[in-house]
This record gives structure tokens, C-alpha cells and sequence, in this order.
């Protein structure tokens, strides 16, 4: 059984930084995208960035373009996400996916298989 699990969040003012990890166990991710997704209160979830494990190419949506970085580590099998320079409309639930996709935009929920069951970000202003 895969699991997800996320740490990292927490209260931060604005213009600060916060560091996500997700540690990941059950299997390995040579095939997968391993991508962070968000989502505030009376919103929808939406793709934050993500990183395809064979070659580590990265995507992220155009709001967070520049302040947040991506990384896996393939010894510890974690995917993080550095977030600088934050916002008080960063403010969201962060949630850790993997699913199996090779070329498939990494931008869709559904295409992911499993998830983590998120951490908090709040950014004061």
C-alpha cells in the first residue's frame, strides 16, 4: 500500500518561506509524477507544481512561477516544496500525489492515484 505523508506547514507572514516534504512508501516512482496541489476554503483544487521522477522535469502554474521550487530526492524517496516569497493567497490545504504518467499533463487531479492527507499553509498579512 502506497502512503503520502506531509509535513512542513504551518503559520508563516508574508514574503516569508515554508518548506513542504512529502516522504513516500510502498513503492518506488521511476514511472510516476509526483506533484503538490492546493486548495483554500470555497475553492477547488488546483495544481501547484510538479516533477516527473525519471527525469526530473518540473511544471508549475503560473502564480507560484518563480517562488516555488520542486525537488525529489531519490534516496529518501520525498518530493519537496520550497515556497518563498509567500502570499496571503498561498493561504490552502497543500496535498501531496503520485500517479503513473509518463508524458500526460501533470496539471490533472484525476490522473493522480494517490494522495496524501495535506498540511496546513496560512500566510498572515
Amino acid at each position: 500500500q502506497v502512503q503520502l505523508v506531509e509535513s512542513g506547514g504551518g503559520l508563516v507572514q508574508a514574503g516569508g518561506s515554508l518548506r513542504l516534504s512529502c516522504a513516500a512508501s510502498g513503492r518506488t516512482f521511476s514511472s510516476y509524477a509526483v506533484a503538490w496541489f492546493r486548495q483554500a476554503p470555497g475553492k477547488e483544487r488546483e495544481f501547484v507544481a510538479g516533477i516527473r521522477w525519471s527525469n526530473s522535469r518540473t511544471a508549475y502554474t503560473d502564480s507560484v512561477q518563480g517562488r516555488f521550487t520542486i525537488s525529489r530526492d531519490n534516496a529518501k524517496n520525498m518530493v519537496s516544496l520550497q515556497m518563498n516569497s509567500l502570499k496571503p493567497e498561498d493561504t490552502a490545504v497543500y496535498f501531496c500525489t503520485a500517479g503513473a504518467m509518463s508524458i500526460a499533463p501533470m496539471t490533472d487531479a484525476i490522473k493522480y492515484d494517490y494522495w496524501g492527507q495535506g498540511t496546513q499553509v496560512t500566510v498572515s498579512s
